[in-house]
């Protein structure tokens, strides 16, 4: 299908701004840490239906796809999609079937330009991705784990790996359809708020080779990225597999971009008859007609009866700049504040307002973070606190002595109380905190200072600050786990004089700063047994997660060691166990990432 280039508002072709970056129920064990249930689902791509007494049709629970096929996707009637349910050792002796039907597509590449299912992924270790059997060969557990987990970690940088990871060009597992596994990577970014790179994942699978699964995902990843000319080459698939009434909104768009307004209006009208889509969202579909010149030009959209922001009224309401009520950017589901920041047609101060909580999970990193809020200043007339905020963020960069700027780096991180406001701050003054000179006051204990570094990665920038700091320190603590080379004298003494100040919950920071030492081999056994004892805590306590990373790790898959440490820090690190962090940080070591393990266990301890 030709689709015309849209000149008007539609943001038809994504952002800039974005770096390259349990399993079910098995037995009577979970994967997940202590304290979760069930992952939210990630949710439905398509409009609110209108309320009907017909209830919703369940997947059938152990209905893992076999054979490299998958059944039918099941339109719900609320804002979840169906995934299935079976325990993963179900499909992990499933073999690879026969290619999916794409629903009648046609795709006009020559065959030499057609893009193979045996290896789907943007990066490569040359670009910074992971190695091609980075998550082994059992497909099915893979995408098992992928779809119950659920998109919200502790680790900001846990969630950067994770990214890295599932951008990877990896070789498809004989146990499953390439492109159900790229449904399953999409989705999992898309709940991590990662709209962009769940788009290349997408994008690197040929639309006519897309199964159901895939084509439910691009649909939703296209709309998170406010993009409605991109689900235009998998409206034949939608609307033979997926939600009729959501996919003929689709198709009514796509007639339209393409010039055509009879068919377009036909299609709106057939879904406005059908009653099982809300008038609300077909109101924002004939929007989108309206700004290409095919439909009606003076569209209303008044939001008073609307009590939720569905990806649907994100993606039109963001391509066509309908302002949404700040209510329902408050109570939109976390990962849409990373959708919307990196979002470039959305208006600059939503963008700012979610640039923090963006900032803090991993979706921008510092040098975009700090770029977003330059330009937000640059505006005409900023609001006050983007003032003064940017005012602090120029001085710690700038100010001509280095106290002055840590003063300012200090009244930025002092900024706000909720903890994701000020590590965010962290992460915006990351250079500027590895550019301070080390005979720089800053105190007897600068641990934001060397938080603010590793929360950028200047590892050898925080490490020249050792012999400034005291040992038992919290500033200490941090080095002592994510330095790139070890402390000397570190004992079970050590830690316990840590331990002796320590006044987080329940001694928690002391515990993960046993846990990051023990799995970096920092700490010798016998010191690490008797701190352990001293703080009553069981870094080797077995579970099934446990095992489950350990094990791939002994295989070296990094690209699971990866999925399955995010999954272990689903929350915030209030509900992370110690042992969990301990056997994270023991694997990302032993699959050769052990950057990475130091920096989530110095987040740990900085956010604490």
């Amino acid at each position: 299908m030709k689709v015309k280039t849209l000149s008007l508002m539609l943001g038809l072709s994504g952002t800039a701004l974005a770096a390259a970056l349990v399993l079910p129920a098995l037995a009577q064990e979970s994967l997940l840490p202590e304290g979760f249930g069930n992952p939210a689902d990630t949710p439905a791509p398509r409009p609110s239906p209108t309320p009907t007494p017909t209830p919703a049709v369940t997947p059938v629970p152990g209905s893992t796809p076999k054979n490299g096929t998958t059944p039918p996707l099941v339109a719900p009637t609320l804002s979840t999609t169906t995934t299935t349910t079976g325990s993963a050792e179900e499909g992990e002796d499933a073999e690879e079937g026969e290619e999916i039907e794409s629903g009648g597509l046609k795709y006009d590449l020559p065959p030499g330009a057609r893009r193979l299912l045996t290896r789907i992924g943007p990066l490569t270790p040359e670009t910074g991705g992971l190695g091609p059997d980075a998550f082994g060969v059992r497909g099915q557990y893979a995408a098992a784990i992928m779809r119950r987990t659920n998109g919200e970690f502790a680790s900001r940088w846990g969630q950067i790996l994770l990214r890295r990871s599932l951008a990877s060009a990896i070789d498809t597992p004989d146990t499953i359809n390439g492109a159900d596994l790229a449904a399953e990577r999409a989705a999992l970014l898309l709940r991590m708020g990662e709209s962009t790179t769940a788009r290349w994942i997408v994008q690197s699978v040929d639309y006519d080779r897309a199964s159901p699964r895939l084509v439910a995902t691009a649909q939703q990843t296209y709309l998170a990225n406010a993009d409605p000319a991109g689900m235009c080459p998998y409206v034949p698939a939608g609307l033979a597999h997926g939600d009729e009434q959501a996919w003929r909104l689709s198709a009514a768009i796509c007639s339209a971009l393409s010039g055509e307004a009879g068919p377009a209006g036909w299609a709106i009208s057939r879904v406005r008859s059908s009653g099982k889509i809300s008038n609300f969202d077909i109101l924002l579909a004939e929007r989108v007609l309206g700004a290409t010149g095919s439909g009606r030009r003076s569209t209303t959209i008044e939001w008073e009866n609307i009590d939720r922001l569905t990806s649907w009224r994100f993606g039109m309401a963001t391509a066509t700049a309908i302002p949404v009520p700040e209510a329902l950017r408050a109570s939109a589901p976390a990962y849409m504040k990373g959708w919307t920041v990196l979002a470039p047609m959305t208006d600059m101060a939503n963008r700012v307002a979610a640039a923090p909580e963006a900032a803090a999970r991993g979706v921008l990193s510092s040098e975009a973070y700090v770029s977003l809020l330059s330009a937000a200043a640059s505006e005409e007339e900023p609001a006050d606190a983007l003032a003064a905020q940017t005012d602090a963020l120029r001085g710690a960069f700038r100010l001509a002595r280095g106290v002055d700027r840590y003063a300012a780096m200090e009244r930025l991180w002092g900024t706000g109380t909720a903890p994701t406001q000020r590590y965010a701050a962290m992460v915006a003054t990351a250079r500027a905190a590895a550019a301070l000179p080390v005979n720089t006051d800053v105190g007897a204990d600068p641990w934001q200072l060397i938080g603010s570094m590793l929360a950028g990665g200047y590892d050898e920038n925080a490490i020249a600050w050792v012999p400034t700091v005291s040992v038992g320190s919290r500033a200490w603590a941090v080095l002592a786990v994510g330095s790139p080379r070890p402390l000397t004298g570190m004992s079970a003494g050590a830690v316990g004089q840590f331990a002796g100040d320590d006044d987080s919950a329940d001694t928690l920071r002391s515990k993960f700063l046993l846990a990051g030492l023990a799995g970096l081999g920092r700490i010798d056994a016998g010191a690490a047994s008797s701190a352990a004892s001293d703080l009553e805590v069981d870094l080797g306590k077995q579970t099934r997660w446990s095992r489950a990373i350990m094990a791939a790790a002994e295989r070296r898959e990094p690209g699971m060691v990866a999925l399955l440490a995010a999954a272990g820090m689903q929350g915030d690190w209030s509900k992370v166990p110690p042992y969990h962090l301990y056997y994270i940080v023991r694997a990302l070591r032993e699959v050769g990432l052990g950057s990475e393990a130091r920096m989530i266990a110095a987040e740990a301890l900085v956010r604490v």
